[in-house]
């Protein structure tokens, strides 16, 4: 791994950064978060249409930039600075990733430009609270508890057999369908009596029909990417569909949130038509977990890029801001905790660059081995699989393929960290986890030590407290991400009994 970064990779973070300090200022962010749209739409304009930020990590055939993962991680870290409200995570990070990976070529071709340009913007509705159990951060995916290693009972509570009923499913993100969120039947995204969206076939297409609330920017997206459950019992999974904003039955519903820099809403569907994204046949899991440890690495940044903020406005208060006769940053006890702030922020930091640098690799290592590095790959009119795109593709140029084993990765070589064949990687759930905590920490030294002007509604430093809180609630917490990324690391797997320790000659698993 190379740990310096290119000059286009200084170029794009510079840039971000200069259009925000003029045009994303607090008060900026105070008159965006109260519009109808809970963003400056002339700031996203742009954003999208002058910087390309949502095209960032999209393929140049699809008019995107051909960058990465940690491209787009430094723009989101400048993004999290400013506290922007914006639909740059919803799009970009959530849905794009998933319409390149799942879309036929038809949608491919006919939404990926669009959103590229920014013209279009999406977003993806899973349950409310279920988003990183859906992206495979949290949970275990086997309707089992990971912080207790038992199983809920009818009631949320824990048994030896039962599993989890609908009253436990707020809190572990499991539902009655019985299978995970690493790729084996979804129910965080509901069925039966765990509600979310269900899906049936009707007239030649799909209707999908309930209700998921806390969807990130779901008042105001043009294309909402819906995990909704079909099959029944027997054929149980999850498929994502393509809902447009003006499909009729749908109703949306812009929610109080904590953190108004990142606006949701409530989505009803009743009876809405829908158009599968990708074969319905086939459990949208893999893929959503696939992308889970590339929008971690991003979500990382961008809450590093918070604390950051925090952090360095309070050391510019304490500089400026005497006491008996002295700046108050002079004290010792001062200088400390800040200190304790900045060495979490500079080691949260490191952890979101090298899960940002992973997740592109192995993307772009996937994408050369999904097909030779000749223009594209033939495939029969319709709706086939989309032909895999010349040019570069997550920061790697497909004619040099040895652009992206040159960094860690490459075919039959483990990617970064050692991740074998088939593994889940751990560093965007850990890097996660560690920005949460880094901005909690900052977020709260914010408050603390800007006196009593640090916590009233005039004052700025609420809203990285509220961003903290926030993310916290709709990407945490932090424990169950490094519970997560333990159980997939198998260090608390169960061990085999010595030939010495062993019962009438069997192993025994403890």
């Amino acid at each position: 791994m190379d740990t310096a970064f290119t000059e286009e990779q200084d170029g794009i973070r510079r840039t971000v950064r200069d259009v925000l300090a003029r045009r994303c200022t607090p008060e900026d962010v105070r008159a965006a978060v109260l519009a109808p749209q809970g963003y400056d739409t002339a700031l996203w304009h742009t954003l999208a249409h002058e910087l390309g930020l949502p095209g960032l990590a999209l393929p140049e055939a699809y008019g995107g930039a051909g960058c990465g993962t940690l491209e787009l991680a430094l723009a989101a870290e400048e993004a999290g600075r400013a506290l922007l409200p914006s639909p740059l995570l919803p799009t970009a990070v959530l849905a794009a990733p998933l319409l390149h990976a799942l879309g036929t070529r038809r949608q491919r071709d006919r939404l990926l430009p669009a959103l590229a340009r920014g013209e279009l913007t999406a977003t993806l509705a899973v349950p409310a609270g279920t988003l990183t159990s859906a992206l495979g951060l949290t949970g275990n995916g086997t309707g089992q508890a990971p912080w207790t290693g038992i199983s809920g009972g009818r009631h949320g509570r824990g048994t030896q057999e039962g599993g989890f009923g609908a009253t436990g499913l707020a809190a572990t993100g499991f539902g009655a369908g019985g299978r995970g969120a690493d790729g084996s039947g979804g129910s965080w995204a509901g069925g039966g009596r765990a509600g979310g969206i269900q899906a049936r076939p009707a007239d030649g297409g799909w209707r999908l029909y309930g209700e998921v609330g806390q969807v990130l920017c779901g008042h105001t997206a043009g294309l909402l990417l819906v995990a909704a459950h079909t099959g029944g019992f027997a054929r149980s999974r999850t498929v994502l569909f393509l809902v447009t904003a003006d499909a009729p039955g749908l109703t949306r519903i812009r929610q109080t949130a904590l953190d108004e820099t990142r606006p949701v809403a409530r989505l009803e569907l009743r009876d809405v038509p829908a158009e599968p994204l990708g074969p319905p046949e086939d459990d949208a899991g893999p893929a959503l977990a696939a992308v889970g440890p590339g929008v971690a690495a991003v979500l990382a940044a961008e809450a590093v890029g918070a604390a950051d903020g925090a952090l360095r406005r309070t050391v510019a208060y304490v500089g400026v801001r005497h006491q008996f006769g002295r700046p108050i940053g002079s004290f010792q006890a001062v200088r400390h905790r800040l200190a304790d702030v900045y060495v979490r922020v500079e080691a949260a930091r490191s952890a979101a660059y090298y899960a940002a640098w992973a997740a592109g690799t192995e993307a772009a290592a996937r994408a050369e081995t999904a097909a030779p590095p000749s223009s594209t790959v033939p495939v029969p009119p319709g709706d086939g699989p989309a032909a895999v795109p010349e040019g570069r593709v997550n920061g790697v140029d497909r004619a040099n393929p040895a652009e992206g084993r040159a960094n860690g990765a490459g075919p039959g070589r483990p990617g970064p960290a050692g991740d074998g064949p088939g593994e889940a990687r751990v560093d965007g759930p850990l890097a996660l986890a560690q920005a949460l905590e880094a901005l909690r920490s900052a977020a709260a030294e914010t408050v603390q030590l800007h006196g009593g002007v640090g916590f009233t509604w005039e004052h700025p430093a609420h809203l990285a407290f509220k961003r903290a809180a926030g993310d916290t609630l709709l990407f945490g917490p932090a424990h169950l991400l490094r519970a997560r990324a333990a159980a997939r690391a198998g260090l608390f797997a169960p061990r085999t009994r010595r030939a010495s320790e062993r019962r009438d000659g069997e192993a025994v698993a403890v």
